[in-house]
């Protein structure tokens, strides 16, 4: 490591992060802003980067899943070396230098109560000043009349609202007086279920975070306690009894995920995924069914097919009972330059309707 401040050219920065030097910055905040965006430009331009306006290379041609695992090698390799630039923070998240910013409250919501002293990478704090103004602002969603979800650091925000709509338009099942809401998030799935006449919506998560997240989005969503936010491995304790209808919008992707924010979209080995389809039938009340909303964009990258899902609905011991589909709207499904391009625009998200498979 080197200390390094507004004297340090974009070139020399680069070829020391590019030998796997850190930079501790010493001058101005906005002096390491400038210098941030400055690398960033030049690893996008090396030789890992090409296949971000380019054909993919050739032994990723014609192999979806080899080319999303090349994506995600240089996503890393990019966030290694732009993570390399380092800021320090005071006890107490204070930013020494120069035109800092306040980021207390931002550090204070990703890592907890300040302690001592320490360095950060420029690139993470500055995502981190981003999830908070995510939070203080809040992401609207149309199917709750525009109401606000407030999302906390590393939980999934609803900014993608076509899962919601499908949530929201699907006709309930016949005599709906209790839901699950499996790994709700920020409680967005569950608010729309109480705001549907639902009576009795159990939230369930692991996460602490997601636990807060939810239970302070649900109070002023659906004051009344017509939602109740629980912490739980998938479903909740068996006291809690059946369900008419158990929802599940799991992560899409059955990756390693590589950071907090991560743990929302990629789900290794399709844990969640399985074990919500293995306990549904056991948690179903009759003449209930079990809503799974679930993107293809694993199927069109080549890490799960049609046929694995379908299969491992046979092996839960369910059914289809029916399948709603929309386009997605995110303008990453539109954008040529994104090596991913051809897989997002592909892209379906689908509300599977489950049932435990009937005897003949």
């Amino acid at each position: 490591m080197v200390v390094a401040d507004d004297r340090l050219s974009a070139d020399a920065a680069h070829r020391l992060i590019s030998e796997g030097t850190g930079l501790l910055w010493q001058g101005d905040y906005h002096g390491a802003r400038q210098l941030l965006q400055a690398l960033a430009r030049r690893v996008d331009r090396g030789p890992r980067r090409r296949s971000r306006t380019a054909a993919p290379a050739p032994a990723a041609a014609g192999d979806p899943a080899r080319a999303f695992h090349l994506h995600r090698k240089a996503q890393a390799e990019r966030a290694r070396k732009l993570g390399r630039l380092l800021v320090p923070l005071d006890a107490g998240y204070t930013v020494p230098l120069r035109r800092a910013p306040e980021v207390r409250a931002a550090c204070t919501e990703a890592y907890g109560p300040g302690g001592e002293p320490s360095v950060v990478s420029l690139r993470e704090l500055t995502g981190l000043i981003g999830a908070h103004e995510w939070r203080r602002r809040g992401v609207p969603v149309p199917a709750l009349g525009g109401d606000r979800v407030h999302p906390y650091y590393g939980v999934f925000s609803p900014v993608r609202g076509e899962y919601v709509d499908l949530v929201a338009q699907e006709p309930l099942p016949p005599g709906t007086d209790t839901a699950f809401d499996i790994g709700t998030g920020t409680g967005v799935l569950a608010a729309v279920l109480a705001r549907r006449g639902v009576g009795r919506v159990i939230a369930t998560d692991q996460d602490p975070r997601a636990l807060a997240c939810a239970r302070e989005n649900l109070a002023r969503l659906v004051p009344g306690g017509a939602v109740e936010v629980v912490a739980a491995d998938l479903y909740p304790a068996d006291t809690a009894g059946r369900a008419r209808l158990v929802v599940c919008n799991p992560p899409w992707l059955p990756a390693r995920p590589s950071s907090p924010v991560e743990y929302a979209v990629y789900d290794p080995d399709s844990r969640m995924l399985h074990g919500f389809l293995d306990g549904l039938a056991a948690r179903l009340a009759p003449g209930g069914e079990g809503w799974l909303i679930l993107s293809d964009l694993a199927e069109h990258l080549g890490l799960r097919s049609r046929a694995d899902l379908l299969a491992a609905f046979d092996r839960a011991g369910l059914e289809v009972a029916g399948r709603s589909d929309i386009r997605p709207r995110h303008p990453r499904a539109a954008d040529r330059t994104d090596p991913l391009h051809a897989a997002r625009a592909a892209e379906v998200t689908s509300l599977w309707r489950l049932t435990p498979r009937r005897v003949r």
